[in-house]
C-alpha cells in the first residue's frame, strides 16, 4: 500500500492528472505496480508466463502486458478472456455453477454483478445498467461515498499540509502516504466526495462508460492545484498544464515504464521543489472549496504589489502603458493592414 501511493499515486498527483479532463486514473495508476510485482514473482519462481484476467475489449490487458514486458521482453502471457469460449460474465457465471466454483459476488437475482476495481484510490463500477448512458446508476452502487443529498447539513474543514509537491499531514498531523489518502478517502466518503460518471476513449478504440468513486484523490487535485497556484512561477505553470494532457494518456494508456513518462515525470517533479505550505479546504454535500492557501517559504503572492490600496511604490501602474502598447504592436499592423487593402 505504501508503495503504491508514495511511488505511483503521488507523483501522479505532482503532475495534477487528469484523463480528458475527468478521470483520476485511479484503476490505470494500480497497474503498473501489479504487473511490477506479477514478474517479480515469477523471476522469483521460476515461471516462464503470467496470467492476468483482463478482457479483450479493456485497457486493463494493455497495461498489464506493456507493464510486463517492461521488466521481463520474453515473458509468456496468459489471457484467457481471450482464449475461451465464455464470451460474457453471465457465461461465467454459469460455467462457476455448473463447476462447483464459488462466486462471491454477484446479484441476488442471479445476475453479473457491476465490474468493479477497488484500491487506496477509487473504487470503479461497469457494466450493467451503466452500458446504457442515459440511464442513471442505481443508487445503491455507491459503496464509498454517502449521497450528497444526505450528506452532513454543517460543512467540515480540512487542512492539508505539502512538501516538495506532495501531501505530509492532515490537520497538522503527520501520516504515511497510504495512511494519509486512506484519511482522506473516509473524510470525503463522509461528504459526498468524489463521485464521478464517465464515457471515456477507450485505448482499444472503443467509448465505454465508468462510475468512479474517487474521494481522497479529488481532494488532494484540488489542494495541490492550489498549492502550485500560489509558488509556481506562471510560465512554468502553463507548460506544465500543457505537459497534463500527454502525462494522462500515458499513464491511461498503460506506459508508465515508458521513456517519455520518465521524461515528463522528471520535468515535472522539477517544478515541485516549491510547491510547499498548507492548503484549506471546505467540503460540503459533494462539493470541495478551497478556502485558504498559505507558504511561509514559496508564496510568490505578494500583498504589496496586489493590493487595492496605496502600495507605497511597489508597482508602478504607468510601466503598465508601454508594456500594452508593444504587445498590442502585431495587432495594430494587422489593423492598418486591413484598413489599406482592399478586400
Amino acid at each position: 500500500k505504501e508503495e503504491f501511493v508514495k511511488d505511483f499515486v503521488f507523483p501522479m498527483f505532482r503532475a495534477n492528472a487528469l484523463y480528458e479532463g475527468e478521470y483520476l486514473l485511479g484503476t490505470s495508476i494500480a497497474r503498473p505496480l501489479i504487473a511490477k510485482r506479477m514478474v517479480e514473482i515469477a523471476i522469483a519462481t521460476g515461471a516462464d508466463a503470467v496470467a492476468h484476467g483482463a478482457t479483450g475489449k479493456g485497457n486493463d490487458q494493455v497495461r498489464f502486458e506493456l507493464g510486463a514486458y517492461a521488466f521481463k521482453p520474453n515473458i509468456s502471457i496468459i489471457a484467457p478472456w481471450r482464449e475461451w469460449d465464455l464470451l460474457s460474465r453471465e457465461k461465467l457465471l454459469q460455467y462457476a455453477k455448473a463447476h462447483d466454483i464459488p462466486i462471491a459476488m454477484k446479484h441476488l437475482s442471479g445476475q453479473a454483478p457491476y465490474s468493479m476495481d477497488a484500491n487506496l484510490l477509487h473504487i470503479s463500477y461497469e457494466g450493467n445498467e451503466l452500458e446504457n448512458p442515459w440511464t442513471e446508476p442505481d443508487p445503491t452502487m455507491w459503496r464509498w461515498t454517502v449521497d450528497p443529498e444526505q450528506a452532513p447539513e454543517q460543512p467540515v474543514y480540512v487542512e492539508i499540509t505539502f512538501q516538495h509537491g506532495d501531501p505530509v499531514a492532515i490537520d497538522g498531523q503527520e501520516l504515511s502516504p497510504a495512511n494519509l489518502l486512506a484519511r482522506l478517502n473516509t473524510i470525503g466518503g463522509a461528504h459526498g466526495i468524489g463521485r464521478a460518471d464517465i464515457v471515456e476513449n477507450r485505448y482499444v478504440g472503443m467509448k465505454s462508460r465508468g462510475c468512479y468513486e474517487t474521494p481522497g484523490g479529488t481532494m488532494l487535485l484540488k489542494a495541490h492545484r492550489a498549492m502550485e497556484s500560489l509558488t509556481l512561477d506562471r510560465e512554468a505553470a502553463h507548460l506544465k498544464d500543457e505537459l497534463l494532457p500527454k502525462y494522462a494518456a500515458l499513464i491511461y494508456n498503460g506506459y508508465w515504464f515508458a521513456p517519455e513518462r520518465y521524461m515528463l515525470q522528471a520535468a515535472i517533479d522539477q517544478t515541485q521543489a516549491v510547491v510547499n505550505g498548507v492548503v484549506r479546504l471546505k467540503l460540503y454535500k459533494g462539493n470541495v472549496q478551497v478556502v485558504g492557501r498559505k507558504s511561509e517559504s514559496n508564496s510568490l503572492f505578494d500583498p504589496a504589489i496586489v493590493t487595492f490600496e496605496d502600495d507605497a511604490g511597489a508597482y508602478n501602474q504607468g510601466d503598465a502603458s508601454g508594456f500594452i502598447r508593444l504587445n498590442a504592436l502585431r495587432l495594430r499592423v494587422a489593423a492598418v493592414l486591413q484598413q489599406t487593402v482592399p478586400r
